[in-house]
């Protein structure tokens, strides 16, 4: 109860984006969690200033079942009053009168400059509500103190210092769906699309979509094309289409300027195609479509963890502690000066008005510059300056996952690049010892970015049933570095492959694996490509599942998941469809613990929410199995709610990938293939490449913040190999946050702050990873 006596208001304004109904309803319950009494306020900053019916008190029941909606269930407005000194008196009256001194607000940036305004005149304001008699000496002095903590809610990424905001991953998987769309229609008619993306100002949202679809041109405010570039694109297009390419996309942001700051439209853009090619081409502007829809589950659980570290900041705020945005850095909660982000997002402004171009991208952040550099290597081929001596295969291990093509087509181009031969074998080690083994170009992994499964083929075999075979061919073609992509056989694969290099010296090549499993379960990495896309898929189940639960009244489902041992992929779906309890192995649980969730379930019946939503990993429990819950539950909750199980099975690996999943796939199959080339450059020599050293053979992964390549070899003192998996992992913590959000009296006292950072030319410089 560290928050009682506290009151504490939520608002969103500005622009609405999807995400921000999980976060209203994470702030609102974490409130009352801790004791406060939280209050809802309407239509933004124009129902502060109007006070009234706008500003209510909310409980538990307030904020159910609206995570899964887009927009803001509360109203979001443009209010004129707010930005005048006696809207803001207004204000400061209306909360007042209700003891309300923590404001969380979510918005752009514009909002939260507002709030900063508010804060900073808070006094002032006070002083002048006890002059005009509004309010008493005592009051004013109870009220004393404005905290102030920001969300930022903005689709178009482009606040400073924050990773993601929340909107714009929903924003790009509204954006993805069209491209996809449109590519099968263009490729029947052979056409040419112009697509125009929101982005007034930053060019996020054009550039992640331009390289998770593989466009032909991309636009972007922060790197206007330079002069003459109307010649250079309909040189390229032609090209592309005279190596047999049916289709062209182009991308282009709202705010796209040219090199003189004029604005270049996506009718401009096509009446060139038409005149110069004559190519059938069509435009789609893809407007508020991308601020509709349900929001993803990476939004939904970033704001979640957002709403949560946001009331922890109000309840640890100081006299001297300045208003914070809280944001995601990796997967951390970071606490950032607001005042701080806001400078930066301004001069990336007026660099951009005063055309200092390198500078504007460099003060976007270095996974801005780093999506912008990959984007321009891949999407044309230049030829390598010189054919180089190496060669190197490339296959996919496991169960398929989204976002494997995507490395693949990534990896196969950027070794073509660096004049590497490339090899593509099919059926992972298995196809390695048969030999199906071919040699790949640049045009052969065209199209691969948006599909889903493994266009390679991929078995589970490991290499220690057909070692012999796999030498003969590794010798054969002469392979001196394999790029292994897949699961924990990928992993278990190659550091059988490296204790096996005593015995073969044709082993002494470079390996890496690529992390790719909707399991989440292999070390080295906090995710494994094709999760996203899972976690997405379970969740948009468990929201039709929760759809015909509340329409049916007290009805329980038990939802199994997959994911082996792994609790992943339960535990992130269960924050995003806000479920009541997820099983995982992990996370060991007894008897007990199961009475208590059905003593849960039966109380929440009594209330207006008349349904129940428990995920069961797969493996969780050798004898609590999915039957024995659904038995459990039907007859401890008889004549109080009904059950039904569903098990979601193969459906989870399924599917077109995630903007996600797409990128991150595209991110590390390059820097794999560069670490490859590199390592083989080093270990060059008489003609071969010989490495037998441990960093030789490494996963590649996202640890925290930074992408790392670690061992195999060290990483199998860190792996449970009877359950697949790594012995430590990041996402437990989580589940805090699952069992708060559904009402259990947990203790908070593991629940890990978010430090203060501050935002610099420096901090901006390091490169995330995302």
């Amino acid at each position: 109860m560290a928050g009682a006596g506290m009151a504490i208001a939520v608002l969103t304004s500005g622009g609405d984006a999807q995400g921000m109904n999980a976060a209203v309803r994470a702030v609102t319950r974490m409130g009352i969690y801790v004791g406060a009494k939280v209050f809802l306020i309407y239509e933004g900053y124009e129902g502060l200033v109007e006070g009234g019916d706008n500003i209510k008190q909310a409980n538990w029941l307030s904020v159910s079942n609206i995570i899964q909606l887009g927009g803001t269930v509360i109203g979001s407005a443009r209010c004129k009053a707010f930005t005048t000194r006696a809207g803001r008196l207004r204000a400061a009256r209306n909360l007042v009168e209700h003891g309300i001194t923590n404001l969380c607000v979510i918005g752009g940036d514009g909002s939260l400059t507002g709030a900063d305004i508010f804060r900073s005149e808070w006094g002032e304001l006070l002083e002048e509500l006890v002059q005009d008699g509004q309010i008493s000496e005592e009051v004013a002095q109870e009220n004393s103190r404005l905290n102030i903590v920001g969300l930022v809610g903005s689709i178009d990424n482009d606040f400073c210092g924050t990773d993601m905001t929340i909107g714009t991953d929903s924003a790009l998987h509204r954006i993805m769906e069209v491209i996809d769309a449109i590519t099968t229609t263009a490729q029947s008619h052979q056409r040419t699309f112009v697509l125009e993306v929101m982005g007034r100002h930053c060019g996020y949202l054009a550039l992640v979509s331009g390289l998770a679809s593989g466009a032909d041109w991309l636009f972007i405010p922060e790197s206007p094309p330079e002069e003459g570039w109307e010649d250079l694109m309909c040189e390229r297009l032609g090209e592309s289409r005279s190596r047999g390419s049916r289709l062209n996309i182009i991308i282009i942001a709202e705010g796209a300027i040219d090199r003189d700051g004029k604005p270049i439209s996506s009718n401009y853009v096509k009446d060139l195609v038409v005149q110069r090619l004559g190519f059938d081409t069509r435009v789609t502007v893809l407007g508020h479509v991308q601020r509709g829809g349900t929001p993803s589950a990476f939004d939904r659980v970033l704001s979640s963890k957002m709403g949560m570290e946001a009331v922890m900041a109000l309840l640890e705020a100081t006299p001297d502690t300045p208003a914070c945005v809280v944001s995601l850095s990796g997967n951390q909660s970071v606490r950032l000066p607001l005042m701080e982000c806001v400078q930066v997002t301004k001069d990336v402004q007026k660099a951009m008005d005063e055309k200092r171009f390198e500078e504007a991208i460099q003060l976007r952040g270095r996974s801005f510059e780093n999506n912008w550099n990959i984007y321009k290597l891949l999407a044309h081929q230049k030829p390598a300056q010189e054919k180089s001596p190496f060669s190197l295969a490339i296959l996919n291990v496991g169960a398929p996952a989204a976002g494997m093509n995507a490395a693949v087509r990534s990896a196969v181009r950027i070794g073509i690049c660096q004049g590497h031969t490339i090899y593509a074998v099919s059926d992972g080690f298995e196809g390695l010892a048969r030999g199906q083994i071919r040699e790949v170009g640049w045009h052969d992994v065209a199209g691969w970015l948006g599909r889903g499964g493994s266009m390679l083929g991929t078995k589970r075999t490991l290499p220690k049933t057909c070692m012999e075979k796999i030498v003969e061919n590794v010798r054969k073609f002469n392979i001196q570095g394999l790029l292994v992509i897949g699961g924990f056989e990928a992993y278990e694969g190659v550091l059988q492959l490296v204790e096996a290099r005593g015995q073969y010296e044709e082993l002494c090549i470079i390996m890496c694996v690529i992390p790719a499993t909707i399991s989440n379960n292999v070390p080295g990495t906090d995710f494994s490509l094709g999760s996203d896309t899972a976690v997405n898929a379970a969740m948009e189940s468990c929201d039709r599942i929760k759809q015909s639960a509340s329409g049916t009244k007290r009805r329980v489902f038990i939802v199994e998941t997959m994911g082996g041992y792994c609790g992943y992929l339960s535990t992130v779906t269960g924050i995003a469809v806000g479920a009541d309890a997820a099983y995982v192995y992990e996370d060991p649980f007894t008897i007990h613990d199961l009475k208590a969730n059905v003593e849960h379930l039966t109380d929440k019946m009594k209330t207006d929410i008349q349904r129940g939503l428990v995920l069961r990993n797969e493996k969780c429990h050798e004898h609590y199995t999915t039957e024995f819950l659904y038995n459990l539950y039907s007859s401890e909750g008889k004549g109080i709610f009904d059950c039904r199980i569903n098990v979601l099975g193969h459906l989870q690996q399924g599917g077109a990938p995630t903007p996600f999943d797409r990128n991150y796939g595209t991110k590390l199959g390059v820097k794999a293939v560069l670490w490859m080339s590199e390592k083989m450059q080093e270990l060059f020599s008489e003609g071969r490449v010989f490495a037998d050293s441990e960093d030789s053979a490494c996963v590649i992964g996202l640890r925290k913040k930074v992408v790392a390549f670690s061992p195999v070899t060290e990483l199998k003192k860190v792996t449970d190999f009877e359950h697949r998996l790594p012995q430590e992992q990041w996402w437990l913590n989580l589940r805090l946050m699952l069992k708060m959000l559904a009402n259990y009296q947990i203790s908070l006292t593991e629940y890990i702050s978010g430090k203060m950072e501050h935002v610099t030319r420096r901090t901006l410089s390091i490169e995330k990873g995302f």
